[in-house]
Formats: structure tokens, sequence, C-alpha cells
């Protein structure tokens, strides 16, 4: 009854071997399949750097200048420095006064709310607010040990 796992295994074996000596004995080609480049074009490892170059701080400083300095004269001036909170401040002045009520300025946290309130009772009941809860993604979990069975134990 065990008999036949080892011949299994060895007729296994012998697939491998066999197929690993077709796989060596193949007629390879030598040669690379892209067009070789002249030396100096291809240039020596010894010219390229061990990493990628990395953006230094200046770099992203002077990116950020240059968001701001919308007329790029070299200098920011208050309104060029303003113009971004007043773009942001205007998103939430829905009213358009000038001014920012607690509702304008709370807007995602009234809109979650009614649209959690499903009843619209004016209050969450306990099913309604758990739909307020931040959905976050579950983490990989590797599938559970199986154990073998009677049968394949042997």
């Amino acid at each position: 009854m065990m008999m036949w796992r080892y011949a299994a295994g060895a007729g296994a074996v012998v697939a491998t071997v066999v197929a690993g000596i077709l796989m060596v004995g193949r007629d390879q080609p030598k040669a690379a399949m892209l067009p070789l480049q002249p030396a100096a074009a291809r240039g020596d490892a010894a010219d390229l750097p061990d990493a990628a170059p990395e953006a230094t701080a200046e770099t992203r400083e002077q990116r950020r200048f240059g968001r701001y300095d919308k007329d790029e004269n070299g200098g920011i001036t208050r309104e060029e420095y303003l113009t971004q909170r007043r773009k942001a401040f205007a998103r939430l002045d829905t009213d358009g006064d000038g001014r920012l009520s607690f509702d304008e300025w709370a807007v995602r946290a009234t809109t979650k709310f009614a649209a959690a309130d499903r009843d619209r009772s004016g209050a969450m009941t306990p099913t309604e607010f758990a739909t307020t809860a931040v959905k976050r993604k579950p983490a990989p979990r590797c599938p559970p040990a199986r154990s073998p069975t009677a049968e394949e134990e042997g």
C-alpha cells in the first residue's frame, strides 16, 4: 500500500533530472539580444553612482517657495502668502458673508452626522453611530494552518 508513494517519488525525481538535463543541454543563444553599444555610450560602471540621488531640503524648499511666489519676482508678498489661506477659507464660507460660523467650519462633521441620523430624530442610535467609524483597511491575515488528515499522514 505504501509502495506506490515510493514509486511516485522516484518517478518525480527522475522527471526532474530529465527536465534539468534537457534545459541545460538546449542550445542557448550566446550573443546578447540587444545590439552592442560603443564603449563611450555605455559608460563604465565606475562612472555610475552607487545610489539614486535624493532631493535635498533646499530643493524641496525651492519648490515650496515657487508655489507661493506667483509673480516669480524672487519674493513672496503678504498677498501671495495669504492666497492659499483665502482659497481654503472661501471653500468653507458657504454663505459668502466673510465669516465662518461653527457649522461652516465643521461642515464635514455635520454632514457625517446628518448622513448617519437615518431616522432624522436629531440623535444617533448605537447602530447609526457605528456607521460613523473610520473605515480601516483590514490587516492582511495568513490563512490558518491546516493539519494533515489521517489519510495524508499515511
